[in-house]
């Protein structure tokens, strides 16, 4: 008689797969049940899912144009039909401007990460695997970067730079990169003395092709948990430069400007500076909950 077929989940599980393909979705799934294990990572995923979706479909939920300003409609509190979280104090909606200021937020955060990720790995890789004076040359330079504080040389570079979307992103990427690239320079000294990259050299196998084919990839797991922990600094850096009116300029609805636009009528209305403030605290929390997840689940002393 013919054995039985395994389920799904003993095809996944089994400690014994026959193809790369299945020993592939076997991790992914170990990896997965681990993700969905902590309660608090999911409700972290869930929210910048959310977030993600309000981004993409914002101007066909957004009640109102964020823009449009409306005099006889100021400081409107929230809970009222047409404003549920209120109008600031031009009138304008303040419900519209929050999902379009998501928008531009996760634009902006994602752009850094894209620019710096790559920069980072590939300094810090370079440097772990060449050694020698090429590592000490970029660690050093590593180093400079490191001795100053991020949001004061963030402040800085968009000061000199002038505000603007284009020149927050590349003020806050100089910044970043440093720890990226003391991140992946770490993992590789750690790669380029094990037993799969000595056989790959016996082959014959190039710098170039052992760098990009196992260093980098082997490097990237732990530096994707790194962006996702650091996208909580980055959007809080976003917003201070909003707030100090070096980032995304009047009439932006970028969430770090409408807390600053609101300070002044604190007192009497809350709500204009505090409803962006709860989305910049609630979206940053989010970006912790879920970073705190991954390193749990690419956690190399947790058995896949």
């Amino acid at each position: 008689m013919n054995a039985p077929r395994p389920t799904w989940k003993e095809w996944l599980l089994t400690d014994t797969p026959a193809s790369r393909r299945q020993a592939a979705c076997g991790l992914a799934y170990r990896r997965w049940r681990r993700f969905t294990g902590n309660p608090l990572s999911v409700f972290g995923f869930l929210i910048l899912v959310l977030l993600v979706i309000v981004a993409i479909i914002g101007p066909w939920i957004a009640p109102h144009d964020p823009l449009r300003q409306v005099l006889s409609d100021r400081l409107f509190p929230p809970g009222s039909a047409s404003h549920w979280l209120g109008t600031d104090q031009l009138g304008r909606d303040i419900l519209s401007r929050i999902i379009y200021g998501s928008r531009l937020t996760l634009s902006i955060a994602i752009l850094v990460v894209v620019v710096v990720v790559p920069i980072g790995l590939l300094i810090g890789t370079t440097a772990g695997f060449f050694g020698g004076w090429i590592d000490n040359v970029l660690m050093r330079v590593t180093d400079i970067a490191l001795a100053f504080p991020k949001i004061v040389l963030a402040l800085a570079f968009a000061a000199a730079l002038g505000p603007g979307v284009i020149n927050a992103v590349i003020a806050i990427s100089i910044t970043a990169w440093p720890a990226y690239a003391r991140l992946s320079r770490a993992e590789t000294l750690r790669l380029v003395q094990a037993d799969f990259i000595h056989v790959a050299r016996l082959q014959g196998a190039s710098n170039a092709r052992i760098l990009l084919r196992y260093i980098v990839p082997l490097c990237s797991s732990s530096v994707i948990v790194r962006a996702t922990l650091d996208m909580a600094g980055i959007i809080l850096t976003v917003a201070g430069l909003g707030f100090l009116g070096l980032g995304a300029q009047p009439p932006s609805p970028e969430w770090g400007f409408m807390v600053a636009s609101g300070r002044n009528v604190l007192l009497d209305s809350w709500w204009v500076a505090t409803i962006p403030g709860i989305a910049i605290l609630l979206v940053s929390l989010a970006f912790n909950l879920l970073g705190d997840g991954l390193r749990d689940v690419f956690d190399p002393r947790h058995g896949d």
